[in-house]
This record gives C-alpha cells, structure tokens and sequence, in this order.
C-alpha cells in the first residue's frame, strides 16, 4: 500500500537546518536547467477568491507533484490559509513512493528559500530583521532568518497590534506600532503579509537593505511600492514564473537581473552597495526536495 505520511510525521522529522541546504542545492539545479519544471497551473475558486494549482518538477531532487489550495477566507474559520498535498515518485522507475501532507512542507520551505536569499545576498553583520505580517511565514521566517544571521533586534509589525505583541513575546522580538517603524534602520525585511496594496515602501529602506517578499498574491497584488522594487537589484526564484505571476515586478515595470540559483552558482554577482529585493512566489522543486528528505527520514526510521 502506498504510504501516506500526515502533518505530525513530516513535523517530527523535517528540520530547518537540513531544510535549508536542501533548498539551496534544488535552486541551484532549477537555475542550471537540471531540473524540469513548469510554471504552475491554477484555477480560480470563486466566490471564495481563492486558488486550487498544481505543482510539479523532475530531476536530480525528485519527482512529484504538489496540488495546493489557497483560500483566504480561512483565516476568520480558525483554518490554515494555504493547504496541499504532496505526492512522490521514484525517478528512476516512475513508481509512486508517498503521499504526504504538503501544508507544513510549503511553510518551511519557502522559508528555508528566504534564509538561502538572505545569506546569499544580506551584508554579514546584519543585525536587525523587520517582519511585516503575523502569520505563519512571519514565525517561521524568524526561525529560518536566526540560522543564517546573528540579528541583535527582531522587529514585528501587524496591522493587528495585539497578534503583533503576542508573536513578539513568543519570538523574542519588538512589535511596532507602524510598518515604517519596523523598517527604518533595518537591515533585513520580510514581507508575509496578504496584502494587494504595498506595506512596504522604498523610501523606509536602508541603501544596503535586503528584502524577502514572500507574501505573493498573483500578477494584480503586490507589497512593494514602485520605488522599493527600482531601487533594488531584483533576483527571483525562477524568472518565468516571477515575471508571470509577481504583482511586484509586473505592476512596478522592475526588471529581474538573476535568479538566485545563479547568484548561488556564481554565474550571477550583485553589484556592490546595491538594495537587493528576492522575489519569491514558490517552486515545486523545492516542495520535491523537502519531500524527498521527509520521506528518506521515515523510511530508514522503519
């Protein structure tokens, strides 16, 4: 029987430390072309404004599929927002190998790509991190960020004020009463937010600022003003998925200089002193590589 491995299973062996060097490996095997792997195929769900897509990707990583949904009315029932299901194939012989939950995996991933970007493109002695948003991707990425930097200060912001202070608490970190706040003197920032209108504004930034824009809503959304996104040297996850579906580079006319695989690879280099922006809207390589690990775990586990 096909195996399928829940939320607490992937939770007990899926570790960000070993997520993280994952990741970096299936970006850079993405960017050399040593992966295939489509832009993702999505339908609208209305009247629920949401999303139902498929993701899949083959190559040196793995191979599978990850079907996802997007419902943000989630939030007001006491429901995860995002929720996918992940299934794996053996490459050699096509052969399914699981079936597994794919909600904690997306989370965790898509921080790991962030901590890849910020130790690629972040000044070394980085020491404040400013997060806009309270939500999943705002704690992990705290997590994430604190392996790869020694940040001194951690910066909440919300447009809730009382889940920012409840999320400072647990983090250890400062909620602040604005955005701009948060963002002054920063010298890292992560939008995760669900906003379609920016939060963050380039005139907040500090000249060598690195920014982690997660909180993708399609082509017509976006968390960057215009002056955030031109100011930057621009580096995506893969070009042709951002230059189709992130708001922030469509609705701002910003050019993509790199991908961040071929930053990692050195084929690409970031001009010295530049603001430098990671635009991530998610790969399914990088949901095949934490499934890949997840299930190598559990089975040599028995």
């Amino acid at each position: 029987m096909l195996p399928f491995f829940d939320e607490a299973q992937v939770r007990a062996v899926l570790r960000m430390e070993d997520l993280i060097p994952a990741v970096e490996q299936a970006l850079i095997a993405f960017s050399a072309g040593r992966v295939a792997q489509p832009v993702r195929q999505m339908l609208t769900v209305e009247p629920q404004g949401g999303f139902f897509g498929a993701m899949p990707a083959a190559g040196e990583v793995g191979m599978g599929v990850k079907l996802v949904t997007f419902y943000p009315g989630n939030a007001g029932r006491g429901l995860h927002t995002h929720m996918a299901m992940i299934l794996l194939f053996d490459p050699e012989t096509g052969e399914p190998l699981a079936v597994m939950d794919g909600r904690l995996i997306t989370e965790m991933r898509t921080a790991a790509a962030s901590a890849v970007a910020t130790r690629a493109l972040a000044a070394p002695e980085a020491g404040v991190l400013a997060i806009l948003g309270t939500g999943v991707q705002a704690r992990v990425h705290v997590e994430a960020l604190r392996l790869v930097r020694s940040f001194q200060e951690v910066r909440i912001w919300g447009r809730t004020p009382a889940k920012a202070a409840r999320l400072a608490d647990e983090l250890g970190a400062v909620a602040m009463p604005l955005a701009e706040d948060a963002v002054r003197g920063a010298d890292v920032v992560v939008t995760a937010t669900s906003s379609l209108e920016p939060v963050l504004q380039g005139a907040w930034l500090a000249p060598h600022a690195h920014v982690n824009a997660v909180g993708w809503r399609g082509p017509k959304g976006r968390e960057l003003d215009e002056a955030a996104m031109r100011g930057a040297f621009v580096v995506a996850d893969s070009r042709e998925a951002v230059l189709r579906e992130s708001g922030d580079v469509l609705l701002s006319g910003a050019e993509v200089q790199a991908e961040l695989g071929e930053i990692l690879a050195g084929r690409q280099r970031v001009p010295p002193g530049m603001r430098t922006v990671f635009e991530s809207v998610g790969m399914a390589v990088e949901d095949v590589a934490a499934a890949r690990l997840v299930h190598d775990r559990l089975r040599a586990r028995g």
